[in-house]
């Protein structure tokens, strides 16, 4: 039986990029994105001190998951096997987060996954005569 046809993440300029994110993000799916991931994928995230290696463990991991997050994209840039994408994931119960997505490509698909999670906080007011308010 043939592998399913996935495209060559490698070959999508920012539009292309943006979309093909907005469509895989608005129905999260482990089987999907187990097809996007290289043989050799790693995903990391520095605050937790957490790595999945594999795209088997990820796709497990997925779909152990009690209640996939929603995720809103903010912005996509790619620059030569890179996408760096800027979100927000919302897991319910009030746990928002901002998170930054680096994603290394290889042979056309996902290779390294690392993911930067912020929480929103309050700004302190000694530098409101420098900022202005931004709308999350």
């Amino acid at each position: 039986m043939a592998e399913p046809r996935v495209p060559n993440l490698e070959e999508m300029d920012e539009q292309e990029a943006h979309r093909f994110l907005l469509e895989l993000f608005s129905s999260l799916s482990a089987e999907v994105e187990y097809e996007l991931r290289h043989q050799d994928y790693v995903m990391e995230m520095p605050q937790s001190g957490e790595r999945i290696r594999g795209r088997e463990k990820m796709r497990e991991f997925q779909e152990a998951y009690p209640i996939p997050p929603s995720i809103q994209l903010r912005r996509v840039l790619v620059k030569e096997g890179l996408w760096v994408v800027e979100g927000i994931n919302d897991y319910g119960e009030g746990q928002v987060f901002d998170v930054v997505l680096l994603l290394e490509l290889r042979d056309g698909k996902m290779w390294r996954d690392r993911r930067y999670y912020a929480e929103p906080f309050e700004a302190p007011g000694w530098r409101a005569q420098w900022v202005e308010r931004m709308e999350p």
